[in-house]
């Protein structure tokens, strides 16, 4: 188990410790937009009002531009919860977002085939 400051707290055997929705209060709604592949980056401003342990680490995870899946994954997090902790932060101020850019067309039947290929070689 980690101590109370390292992070999320974890116990090898029963898993999470504080359950997703105490993280983000109950809340299942961002305040903003972001889909998973949208991009955030610290401002480098102070956040306005309470950080949690949670919104620090999301927020040093943000220095370069990073998607909301990525920090996610790294927080080890529900993506809707983690949309709630970073429009906190960019609602604070300390975050800044932009919509994911594609250089190709996303609905591209080839490009999904390659996807669902490289799927199936994984499984």
């Amino acid at each position: 188990m980690t101590a109370a400051g390292d992070g999320p707290w974890l116990d090898e055997a029963a898993g999470r410790l504080v359950r997703p929705f105490t993280v983000s209060n109950g809340r299942t709604r961002p305040t903003i937009v972001l889909d998973l592949m949208s991009q955030v980056m610290a401002t480098g401003a102070t956040p306005l009002g309470y950080l949690g342990p949670e919104h620090e680490q999301a927020l040093d995870l943000c220095r370069a531009p990073v998607s909301v899946a990525e920090v996610a994954a790294h927080l080890k997090l529900p993506a809707v919860v983690t949309k709630v902790l970073l429009s906190d932060l960019v609602d604070g101020g300390a975050l800044t977002t932009k919509p994911p850019e594609f250089h190709h067309n996303p609905t591209d039947r080839a490009l999904l085939e390659a996807v669902l290929d490289g799927l199936r070689r994984q499984l």
